[in-house]
Order: C-alpha cells, then structure tokens, then sequence
C-alpha cells in the first residue's frame, strides 16, 4: 500500500468519525435546546449553562460538518464551467482549490491555537472549563480539512465525466 493510499483511507476513516461527532453533537444541541425552552416557558427557570453549551454544539456541528463537506468535495464550486476545460484544465483546477483549502486550513488551525493559548486561564463561568474549549473544534476541524485537502491533491483523479 502506497503513502497516498494509506492517507486516502485514514481521511475516509476520520471523515466518518467526524460525522458520527457532528450528528451527535446536533442530536445533544436538539436536546439541550428543547430542554431549555421548556425550563424557561413552562418552569420559568432555565438553568444558566443551556445558552453557552449550545453555542459550543453549535460550533462543533459546524466545524466537523464542514471538515466532512471539504472530504466529500462538496464546498461551493464552478462544476459547470470546470466540467467544460480540458483534462489538464480540470486537474489544475482541482489541485488549485486543494491548495487554497490547504491554506484555509492552516490559518484555522493558526488561528484558533492562538486563540485557545490566550484564553486557557479565563473560564466559561457557566460550564466551569477554560474558555479554550472554544477553540477546539475549529482547531480539529482545520487539522481534517487539511489532511483531506492534501489527500485530495496526491490522489490522481480522473477528469470529469
């Protein structure tokens, strides 16, 4: 098994897990969204730490829903006109937009390392953890959009049909 064959199926792997994560994260910001709503209307005493939990659910079903998009190719595209280039075009393209994913990627996980660092010692007062907790998912979810957008430039693809 090549390098690139290793990493192609690593990325399928953590491309599955993250899902699993994100539609569990989705099924407990439900959860904790409803029980909140009938804290506050129908007991008129909503606990103080539903509002800053589901901000953080939030952000994890964003973040590992979007690394998942970036496995699966998904993002918002040109495929009409990239479909119309020539094989060599197609391929430019392709490996033009993993760079570019590549780059996003990293200034994600730039930035949100930077963040988590300057936060560690502040806490969320609610939830009783460091505020860098805030920074985690985004921190992961640059680390997968990386490793897919790198397994998608290796990997020869084929032209579009």
């Amino acid at each position: 098994m090549t390098t690139v064959e290793l990493l192609v199926r690593l990325n399928a792997v953590l491309s599955a897990a993250a899902l699993v994560v994100a539609r569990v994260c989705l099924a407990c910001l439900g959860a904790v969204v409803i029980y909140g709503v009938v804290m506050r209307y129908a007991f008129s005493d909503e606990p103080p730490y539903v509002e800053q939990l589901a901000l953080l659910l939030v952000i994890s079903v964003a973040m590992f829903g979007a690394a998942c998009v970036a496995h699966d190719a998904g993002h918002i595209g040109l495929e009409s006109l990239v479909r119309r280039l020539p094989a060599r075009a197609q391929r430019a393209c392709a490996a033009a937009v993993a760079l570019f994913s590549i780059g996003f990627a990293l200034v994600l996980v730039w930035g949100s390392l930077q963040m988590a660092m300057s936060t560690h010692a502040d806490s969320i007062p609610t939830l009783g953890i460091s505020e860098a907790w805030r920074y985690a998912p985004p921190l992961v979810a640059g680390v997968l959009i990386a490793l897919f957008s790198l397994g998608r430039l290796l990997r020869p693809a084929a032209p579009h049909a």
